[in-house]
Order: C-alpha cells, then structure tokens, then sequence
C-alpha cells in the first residue's frame, strides 16, 4: 500500500507557502501531510506532500507553471509515545531500506501516521512493514 507524494520547488521568498496553499484551497484540495525545507543546493525551497486529491493538486500546480514530481511513497502508522518511532524504523533496518525522508501527517490521537520516502526500495519497505504487522495506508489517507 502506497499513497501518492507531490513535490515542488518554490523559491525561497515570503509568501510563496501562503501562494500554493491558497491554490489549493481554490481547488478544493486538502493537504493532508506536509513537509517543507529552503536547504537545497539551488537555494529554492522543496515543498512535499501528501493531499486528497493528488492527480487534481498535480494539475493546478502545473497550470500554474511549476514542475511536479509525483512519486509513491509508504504511509505507516506508528505509536505516539517515546520509542514508538521504531516501531516503523526497526523492521526497515532488519530489511535494510534506507528511509530517505520521513515527515508525519497533519493529525492528532493516539497514533502518527508518517509518510516514508523510500526511492527505489518501496517494496522491500511495504514487505517489512507488513511483515511486523505495521498498518500501512492507500488512498484510504486522502479521505482521512
């Protein structure tokens, strides 16, 4: 089970977050995860996410002139408790899947779902996680 992930480049000036949510919010797209960072070699901001409607935030996106990637990424749950992270981490070292990236979903209650960037290991993870009974979510997450 995988879930889709945008990312973006957006320079790194004032307003530029408020610019592409407010798109969003136009379309009537709900982000749901959402990781930001301005430390990039080219200087611009990465913006990733998770949103309801992947294929529909792509295409505003793009309409407005920016490039899209799309790619699949791992949404597992995790305990929210000290130590609960390597409920996830642990089975990912025994199968050695380097996690690239990780960033929780925008949640509260007694679990965290965290969006796992994986590159080229998605199945290995998705086959770890499962294998030590993590629960992984699908499109299920968009309508969280």
């Amino acid at each position: 089970m995988t879930v889709k992930e945008l990312a973006i480049h957006v320079p790194n000036q004032p307003g530029q977050l408020a610019k592409i949510s407010e798109l969003m919010r136009e379309a009537g797209v709900n982000i749901v995860a959402l990781f930001v960072s301005t430390d990039t070699s080219s200087g611009a901001g990465l913006m990733r996410f998770v949103a309801d409607n992947p294929d529909k935030a792509a295409n505003v996106l793009t309409s407005q002139g920016l490039k899209v990637e799309l790619a699949e990424v791992v949404a597992a749950e995790t305990p929210h408790h000290a130590g609960g992270l390597l409920a996830v981490l642990n089975p990912l070292q025994r199968a050695a899947v380097n996690v690239e990236y990780l960033y929780p979903c925008i949640q509260t209650g007694p679990v965290t779902i965290l969006i796992l960037g994986v590159g080229k290991q998605l199945k290995e993870a998705v086959e770890a996680l499962k294998k030590d009974w993590i629960r992984l979510y699908g499109e299920e997450l968009y309508n969280m």
